[in-house]
């Protein structure tokens, strides 16, 4: 398999590529091709085409999925996936298999019956097997090991930081900075006092916003009631001004009241739905979000460098786990968030490997 996918992938090469630091302007967007990570890092680099070669319509991304659709070669990359992906956390410090035990061993789970909202109907997209896990986000497993997993992006997006604390420095660091600048450019001075956390998982990044902006009032919503008692667990033993509320619901669906938020943010969140959801979701941000609030998403961007020379294995071996990912990368996100009203759109390379897109509600 690998040679076939070695070949295939040898033919979807093309030349040429920006300098970093350019500049590309797409009708209201604004593209950044490159930003710095910080001292001592190395500018992000864009690759020479829109998407990865591996991605869309393209023979290289039709021979993955017919690869991905023989269920017995499913089923087996799918268990290699996982293995790459524990092996690989384990190999960079992560205790993987440590901070699983210390949450499925913890009294977790008497705070799920306070969090779940037992009339939620969840979407159909939503409970089809992804990351590598059956049941999806809907298991104590996944709950489990999304810190692990969480801390993994900072490591492969920054290979070369010498601990994980310094890759999440220069990953979360550099995205909130991207919130912050654009707040402040296109608010009108208007100070972050609300934040809604799309698709918060475990709370991670709910977490880096609440430390980010600690004045404000932070509310973490996610469709994984599994996901929200971690979360709502490890919160309950951090000393917070404004402790975080935490929301089982849909992000296209919030039930939360219109103008009440001045930053929604969703972080890692696009590439695990299908394009007709990630529209929900920024129609949704841009009826909760008050005139002069930001959107921001972050994620894979579709022309990072690292990714479009992502080895043949590698990419068929992550595309076997994440069933929408050519849907993410075929949609043009800064013209989503154009379509839905939002004006200011800028992108911006973060990491090597994401991208931030950034965007404000008109006045």
């Amino acid at each position: 398999m690998a040679a076939i996918l070695a070949r295939a992938g040898a033919t979807a090469t093309a030349a040429g590529g920006l300098r970093s630091g350019d500049i590309r302007r797409r009708r209201n967007v604004v593209v950044v091709a490159a930003t710095s990570t910080g001292a001592g890092q190395a500018v992000p680099q864009e690759g020479s085409l829109e998407r990865p070669a591996w991605s869309g319509e393209t023979p290289v991304s039709r021979l993955v999925g017919a690869l991905i659709a023989f269920k017995p070669l499913y089923s087996l990359m799918k268990l290699a996936s996982r293995e790459v992906i524990i092996r690989t956390a384990e190999k960079s410090n992560i205790p993987w298999r440590e901070m699983t035990k210390q949450v499925l061993e913890s009294d977790v789970y008497e705070v799920f019956d306070r969090i779940r909202d037992s009339n939620l109907v969840y979407p159909d997209y939503y409970l089809s097997p992804f990351h590598a896990y059956d049941e999806g986000n809907l298991s104590w497993l996944a709950a489990a090991e999304a810190e692990p997993a969480t801390m993994s992006i900072a490591k492969r997006a920054i290979p070369d930081a010498g601990s994980i604390e310094e890759a999440n420095q220069i990953v979360r660091g550099s995205w909130l900075n991207a919130i912050e600048e654009h707040h402040m450019k296109y608010s009108g001075n208007r100070q972050i006092n609300d934040i809604l956390d799309v698709g918060c998982s475990i709370g991670v990044s709910t977490r880096y916003l609440a430390e980010k902006f600690p004045s404000a009032k932070a509310v973490g919503l996610d469709l994984s009631p599994y996901f929200l008692a971690v979360a709502a667990h490890k919160e309950e033993k951090l000393p917070r001004k404004n402790p975080i509320r935490w929301v089982h619901a849909n992000g296209e669906a919030t039930g939360l009241p219109s103008n009440s938020f001045d930053l929604v943010s969703l972080a890692y969140v696009c590439h695990e739905c299908p394009a007709r959801a990630i529209i929900g979701l920024v129609n949704e941000a841009f009826r909760l979000l008050r005139p002069g609030g930001t959107i921001a998403l972050t994620d894979n961007s579709p022309r990072s460098k690292v990714l479009q020379e992502l080895s043949p294995v590698l990419f068929t071996l992550m595309k076997s786990t994440e069933p929408f990912l050519d849907e993410y990368y075929m949609l043009d996100l800064e013209e989503t968030l154009s379509r839905a009203g939002f004006d200011n759109v800028h992108s911006i390379l973060t990491d090597p490997r994401h991208r931030t897109v950034t965007a404000t509600v008109p006045f």
